[in-house]
């Protein structure tokens, strides 16, 4: 059976694509060979994501390149791209829409044309997105699996767990700058506040600490209770995942300044806190019982930050910095002696920052 290049590509090879960027593309470029005139194309997903609602994946046939856009907030309507894309589509020429199978939220095709498309052509775009349904189909489901893997577990677990890495005993070694923050006398407010409230304060808290870390390049490896720890995985200097860790401190202390002022106008109190900071190798791996298993991180780093972490209080600091950070880092600290931790055997020279 003689077919045209992009249907037989859909039928044989589709299924193997690595991403819906490389599907768009490939495909895109298997319709010019087919002679269809296109200036540009686009796929849109739904995903399941706590902020996201749809990804929109741009191709331009000039340059051959595809850019990502995000959709926030609730879909324009079915079988309809982000209006960004749909923007960008519409700058390059006429367009049509083709929304693949027959589910509301389901994959949507565009394409702009070089030229208006004669009907025989539109009849094409519309047969393709028939045969893209079974592999946009599994694409789609491959997505999910990495989104809803990742706002769980975040990036780098979830890309263990989908490598296949399941047994008890397994994980790497990082090396990075560790953050640690936690809030302060929260037990206590949580005897005397409703539940919501404390969860909309937790909320607030996390948004603007896991907002700064993921700004200045670093991963939320857990939450704990009222408490996070973070990393900043060195990937050229310590230097530079020292003073990433210290910028995203910087950072999360201006957004809970602001957050204290609007609770301030809303009779509630503020949200005191406390962040370490430390630099180290620790485990990151798979720990837990033979059917229930959890990543955690482990080592004498992860135990140092946390109980550097835990003497902001009796210090009346904000934050705390161990002497490893100040001996990578350029940035201008304050010295505060040597403390000894609660569980750790040599005291731990300790800084903190000028304005605290």
């Amino acid at each position: 059976m003689d077919l045209p290049v992009s249907i037989a590509w859909l039928v044989d090879e589709a299924f193997a694509s690595s991403s819906p960027e490389t599907f768009l593309a490939e495909l895109a470029l298997r319709l010019l060979a087919d002679g269809l005139p296109l200036a540009g194309g686009a796929l849109m997903l739904a995903v399941p994501h706590p902020i996201i609602t749809h990804r929109t994946w741009l191709w331009q046939a000039e340059t051959e390149t595809v850019i990502e856009a995000l959709g926030f907030g609730s879909l324009a309507g079915a079988g309809v791209p982000n209006q960004a894309g749909n923007d960008w589509l519409a700058g390059l020429g006429p367009v049509i829409e083709i929304a693949v199978g027959s589910s509301p939220d389901g994959p949507v095709l565009a394409w702009a044309g070089s030229r208006p498309f004669e009907p025989r052509e539109t009849a094409r775009l519309r047969q393709v997105a028939r045969f893209a349904a079974a592999p946009l189909a599994a694409l789609a489901s491959r997505l999910t699996l990495t989104t809803l893997l990742g706002a769980y577990l975040g990036r780098r677990s979830a890309a263990q767990v989908q490598a296949g890495a399941l047994r008890r005993g397994t994980g790497e070694i990082i090396r990075a700058a560790l953050l640690c923050a936690d809030l302060r006398d929260f037990t206590a407010q949580s005897e005397v506040v409703e539940p919501m409230v404390m969860i909309a304060a937790l909320d607030a808290w996390f948004e603007r600490v896991a907002g700064a870390v993921h700004a200045f390049g670093g991963e939320v490896l857990k939450f704990i209770g009222d408490g996070l720890l973070a990393i900043f995985p060195v990937t050229g200097t310590p230097g530079e995942a020292c003073d990433a860790a210290l910028r995203a401190v910087a950072a999360s202390r201006a957004g809970m300044a602001h957050l204290d002022t609007v609770r301030e106008t809303q009779g509630l109190p503020p949200l005191p806190f406390g962040m370490a900071v430390h630099f180290g190798e620790i485990l990151w791996g798979n720990i837990g019982a033979a059917d229930r298993l959890d990543f955690t991180a482990i080592g004498p780093a992860v135990n140092l930050v946390s109980r550097l972490e835990g003497l902001c209080k009796p210090l009346a600091r904000s934050v705390l910095i161990s002497g490893a950070v100040a001996a990578e880092t350029t940035a201008a600290l304050i010295p505060l002696g040597e403390h000894t931790l609660r569980g750790i055997a040599n005291p731990c020279a300790t800084f903190t920052l000028p304005d605290d």
